[in-house]
Formats: structure tokens, C-alpha cells, sequence
């Protein structure tokens, strides 16, 4: 059985919906970000941590990826045009999305207090309202990719989970709609019910 390291409310939630996608059974240890249990795994102090066996394993989207892998599901084979355009999404997704929003949140909360620069915040904004709309000009529907969802959907969904949250606002009506969809899922449902 897989143990997953972190607290659900942050990308450790990525770790558990895919657990959950697939079918595979887990245990979760919700450890705080910089806490001793997550210390004792990840010397960044970052979560979430997936241990198989003795190995541990971090990063979300390398734990996600390896699963993927690992069960042959939500994915599409390595050595395949489909796997590079999935690969080339996710990393897209990372770079536009993700890594745009952890700015912000180091900026308001993670940073030492003199090290934040919170007049970026609507700079942050401005940009990531545009790269949803480019994004969504990607959507091939109902999944990013078409008919078959990825591990792409995992993380574009819960980042879009977490701009909302962070009032990072997007009007984008087409990736509303997909993330609502993507909310409606079983899986993504059992997953939030560990952050209750």
C-alpha cells in the first residue's frame, strides 16, 4: 500500500485524487509543509511525499507521473507522439499556472516577510488570466487532451481549484465549465473529503 505525505490542502491533493483515479489503495499521513514527518522524508521540508515500499518518492508531479506509468492509466505510452504533447502539456500547465501562482503565494505568506514584494500580485493576476485563455484555446474537450484524461487534467484542475481560492480571477467561461466537470468526478470528490 502507498503512504502519502502531506496535508490534502496542498498539492499533496494532486497525489490523492490520482490515487483515487486509479483505483489504488493508500495511507495518508497529513503532515504540514516544514513539519518533522515531512523533514524525515524531504530535507526542502515540501510536500507531499509518496512512499512505495522504502522508496520515497517527491515531487507531485513526478509522484503523479509515476503512477501513471507505474498502473497504465491516465496516460498515454512513452515513446508516443500522444506522450509528448501530454508531457508538453503538463509542463505548459507547471510553467503557466502553477508556477504563477506559488509566485504569488511566497509573495503573501511563504516569504520571509522583507523578502515579499506584494505589489506583484496584480502582474501575477494579469498573467494568469491570459494563460487560462491560452489554455483554453488547447481544450480539445471534455479532457485537455480529448477523450482521454491525464495527469494534465490533475494538476490544470487543482490549479484552477487553487486560483480561485487565491482570488486570482479568470472569466475564462470554457475553462470554468471544464473545471466544474472535472469537480464532478468520483474520484476528485473521495480526494476532498480527506481535506474535510
Amino acid at each position: 500500500m502507498y503512504k502519502v505525505i502531506g496535508k490534502p490542502q496542498t498539492r499533496a491533493f494532486r497525489v490523492l485524487w490520482m490515487l483515487e483515479e486509479i483505483g489504488e489503495p493508500f495511507e495518508l499521513v497529513p503532515a504540514a509543509p516544514h513539519s518533522d514527518e515531512i523533514y524525515a522524508h524531504n530535507p526542502s521540508g515540501k510536500v507531499p511525499a509518496l512512499m512505495d515500499g522504502d522508496d520515497c518518492l517527491l515531487d507531485s508531479t513526478a509522484i503523479i507521473t509515476y503512477l501513471a506509468d507505474k498502473h497504465g492509466k491516465l496516460t498515454f505510452p512513452a515513446g508516443t507522439i500522444e506522450r509528448a504533447k501530454q508531457d508538453a502539456l503538463t509542463h505548459a500547465i507547471l510553467d503557466e499556472l502553477d508556477a504563477v501562482l506559488w509566485t504569488a503565494a511566497r509573495h503573501s505568506f511563504a516569504l520571509p516577510e522583507d523578502k515579499r514584494v506584494p505589489e506583484v500580485t496584480p502582474s501575477l493576476q494579469w498573467e494568469f488570466a491570459r494563460n487560462v485563455d491560452r489554455l483554453a484555446d488547447r481544450l480539445e474537450g471534455p479532457f485537455l487532451m480529448g477523450e482521454t484524461m491525464t495527469i494534465a487534467d490533475i494538476i490544470c484542475t487543482h490549479c484552477l481549484n487553487w486560483a480561485f481560492g487565491a482570488k486570482f480571477p479568470s472569466d475564462n467561461e470554457k475553462m470554468q465549465a471544464y473545471a466544474k466537470e472535472m469537480r464532478e468526478r468520483d474520484a476528485f470528490k473521495r480526494a476532498k473529503a480527506y481535506a474535510a
